[in-house]
């Protein structure tokens, strides 16, 4: 029985994407830059698995390995989740999903104060920690929601659970997501809950992405047809608007790992799409290289407990959707090509090249599972298996 699994580390980006500099992100290099600046990489695991061959990193060198290695080139417009996401599933978008830096409209603000009887404060551009410092106070005392935005194309609505009762908080991103049509297409609506008191604001793990719909036929929608079974760890479901995928939601990457391990341990059959979002969402939006380092040995210390359990027509694939480099002044995401690492028992130790578009994985992924569909890609399939 075939089984194919793919994880996402979330923001853990290979180097500059050729198209970088249009982005402002010609000196972005996630993994190179935390390498240098941690001294040199002592991730075991991952070198046994092929790491230091993706790209020059302190600490790795190319050697042998015990899995097929390349890079993958974003092909889609974009540098988030949910743009990185679809393109592994076969989704390409023509031109990236709006931003807002100087704010939403008032017309859009206005609309969600009548639509969720609350009134708004924030709407500007600012990391949630900071929104919690600014506004937090005079959220607790009025009840108005903070809303705020990144360089990421989001619609992010905090609220003290205390004050907003969470499924509250959820309807008010449902009716966001409802209202935000182009042009004004967000990418995600975001529910950023916290608690605490002034001074002392905390988020909590009951964070929910409201995506927008995929716009064609996905990978997942192609084996959903065929009936072939998906799940998802993480934010997965959310990223793709809760179609053909359902998905387990953690607050770790801790969780996560030990979810990924007890699918594998398991019966279940068809593809398991998972989504670890620490080093994004804890480390690189806040510029701390030391976190996003020890979520990475993290990882590594826990990947032979996962590859122990790998089964003979299982086919493990370990990625990226983006960059997030913690070294540089920015703390939003990065245009960077991905790590493409697969593993298995029927693997061939070979250079997979730098692919030219994500979307050769979600190929790749079908082909394997028995599906026609690839999608804006290539299958690498026949580079892959030992004959």
């Amino acid at each position: 029985m075939k089984r194919a699994v793919i994880i996402v580390l979330d923001g853990v980006g290979a180097g500059a994407a050729p198209d970088a500099e249009s982005y402002g992100d010609a000196h972005s290099n996630t993994l190179g830059h935390v390498a240098r600046a941690v001294g040199g990489f002592n991730l075991p695991a991952l070198a046994q698995y092929g790491l230091g061959n993706v790209a020059e990193l302190a600490g790795m060198t190319r050697s042998d390995c015990d899995a097929a290695w390349g890079r993958m080139n974003p092909a889609s417009a974009g540098k988030d989740s949910t743009t990185g996401h679809w393109e592994i599933a076969g989704v390409h978008l023509a031109k990236p999903f709006p931003t807002y830096p100087g704010g939403f409209p008032a017309e859009l603000i206005g609309e969600f104060t009548r639509r969720t009887g609350r009134g708004v404060i924030g709407n500007i551009v600012g990391s949630g920690t900071d929104m919690l410092n600014q506004f937090g106070e005079e959220h607790t005392k009025t009840g108005k929601w903070i809303v705020y935005t990144s360089a990421d194309s989001v619609f992010q609505i905090a609220a003290h659970e205390q004050v907003v009762p969470l499924t509250e908080l959820y309807k008010g991103c449902e009716a966001a997501r409802e209202m935000l049509v182009p042009p004004n297409d967000v990418s995600r609506v975001i529910a950023r809950p916290f608690e605490g008191k002034p001074g002392a604001f905390t988020r909590t793990a009951h964070r929910r992405d409201y995506s927008i719909q995929p716009p064609e036929q996905t990978l997942l929608d192609a084996l959903a047809e065929a009936g072939v079974a998906r799940h998802g760890v993480g934010k997965i479901d959310d990223l793709f608007a809760g179609r053909s995928i359902s998905a387990q939601h953690t607050s770790s990457n801790a969780e996560g790992i030990d979810l990924i391990r007890e699918w594998l341990e398991s019966d279940h059959s068809g593809l398991l799409f998972a989504n670890l979002v620490d080093f994004d969402q804890l480390y690189g939006h806040r510029n701390d290289v030391a976190g996003f380092y020890n979520s990475l040995r993290e990882f590594d210390f826990a990947l032979p407990s996962i590859t122990a359990v790998l089964r003979e027509d299982d086919l493990l694939f370990i990625t990226a959707d983006h960059g997030n480099d913690p070294t540089t002044a920015s703390t939003d995401h990065a245009r960077e090509s991905v790590p493409l690492l697969a593993l298995g028992d029927r693997v061939n130790p070979v250079d997979l090249g730098v692919r030219t578009t994500f979307s050769d994985l979600g190929a790749t992924v079908g082909e394997w599972l028995g599906v026609s569909y690839r999608g804006k890609g290539t299958s690498f399939l026949g580079e892959l298996i030992a004959q």
